[in-house]
C-alpha cells in the first residue's frame, strides 16, 4: 500500500512540474511583453540575453513612463473605446441572433430543418479567409466600407454559437413550453421569458467568446476601415508599429494594453465559459 501511495504521489509531482513546464512557456513571453514595457527602450535590449530580462527597470519612475509616450504618441485610447464599442455591440447581436436561430431548430417545427441544420454544420469546415472577399463584395455593395456597422454585422451570425443554443435549448422540458403557451404566451415572450433567462451560461459563453474573438480580430477591420478614428486596438497597433521612430517598449506597451483586459474578462467569466461549453446539451442550466 505505501508503495502504491508513493508512485500516485510521484505522479502527482511529475504532473504538477509539467503543468508548471507548460505554464512558462505561456507565461514567459507574456512576463516578457509587460517588463519590457515598463523600462527605457536601450534596457530592453541591454538586458535581452540575462535574467533581467524578465525584470522591470529598477527605477519604479519609469515603469509607466512609456505609456504615457505612447498615450501621447497615438490616439491610443480612442482605439481602446472603439474596440470596447465593436466588442459589445457584437457580443450582444451575437446573443440575440445566434440564440433565436438556437431556438428555431430546437422548438420550432418546419420543413426542412434537418437539412438546413446539417448543411449550416457543414460550413464549420469551410476556413473563414476564404468568405472574407465575398463578404467585402457585399459591404461594398451596401455603401458600408469604412463604417463601424461593416466591422460588427458579418460576423454576427455563427454556427458555432446556433448549435450551442440549440443543444441548451433542446435539454429545456417541452412541458414548460407548453404550460406558457396554455397560459397565453406568445412564442416571442416564451423565448425572452423562460428560454434565454434557463440558458444563463451559453449565454455567457456566447457573449465572452464573441467579445475576445471581436477584440482580437484584425483582417476583417483592417480591410474594411480607411478611417484611423474608427480604428480597432488590433489595427491600430500595426499602425503604431510601423510609424517611425519605432521604439520597442512603447511597442510592448501598447500589446500589454491590448492583452490585459481580455486576461481579465477571461478569468471572470472561466467559470462561466466551462459551464457554458461543458453543459451544452446535458440539461446543466
Amino acid at each position: 500500500m505505501k508503495k502504491i501511495l508513493k508512485k500516485l504521489k510521484a505522479i502527482t509531482i511529475l504532473e504538477y512540474l509539467l503543468l508548471l513546464l507548460l505554464a512558462a512557456l505561456f507565461i514567459f513571453p507574456m512576463l516578457w511583453m509587460v517588463v519590457s514595457s515598463m523600462k527605457p527602450e536601450a534596457n530592453v535590449f541591454k538586458d535581452l540575453t540575462s535574467f533581467r530580462a524578465f525584470l522591470p527597470s529598477m527605477n519604479p519612475g519609469n515603469w509607466f513612463k512609456t505609456y504615457a509616450e505612447v498615450i501621447k504618441r497615438f490616439s491610443v485610447g480612442t482605439y481602446l473605446l472603439n474596440s470596447i464599442f465593436y466588442g459589445l455591440s457584437f457580443s450582444f447581436c451575437s446573443i440575440l441572433i445566434n440564440a433565436l436561430a438556437g431556438f428555431a431548430f430546437a422548438k420550432i417545427n418546419f420543413s426542412g430543418k434537418k437539412l438546413i441544420f446539417g448543411l449550416m454544420l457543414g460550413l464549420l469546415i469551410v476556413p473563414v479567409e476564404t468568405v472574407l472577399i465575398p463578404q467585402f463584395t457585399i459591404m461594398n455593395g451596401l455603401g458600408l466600407v469604412n463604417t463601424r456597422l461593416a466591422v460588427i454585422l458579418p460576423g454576427i451570425a455563427s454556427v458555432f454559437n446556433i448549435y450551442l443554443f440549440r443543444n441548451f435549448f433542446i435539454a429545456i422540458p417541452e412541458e414548460i413550453i407548453e404550460s406558457a403557451r396554455i397560459d397565453g404566451a406568445s412564442i416571442v415572450k416564451v423565448f425572452f421569458s423562460i428560454m434565454l433567462p434557463m440558458s444563463k451560461p451559453a449565454i455567457a459563453t456566447v457573449g465572452v467568446l464573441s467579445f475576445i474573438g471581436s477584440w482580437n480580430d484584425y483582417i476583417w477591420p483592417l480591410m474594411v476601415l480607411t478611417d484611423k478614428s474608427k480604428f480597432s486596438m488590433q489595427v491600430a497597433i500595426t499602425t503604431i508599429n510601423s510609424t517611425q521612430p519605432v521604439y520597442i517598449n512603447q511597442v510592448m506597451a501598447v500589446l500589454t494594453m491590448s492583452t490585459i483586459p481580455l486576461i481579465i474578462i477571461y478569468v471572470v467569466a472561466q467559470k462561466y465559459i466551462l459551464e457554458g461549453l461543458g453543459g451544452s446539451g446535458t440539461g446543466i442550466k
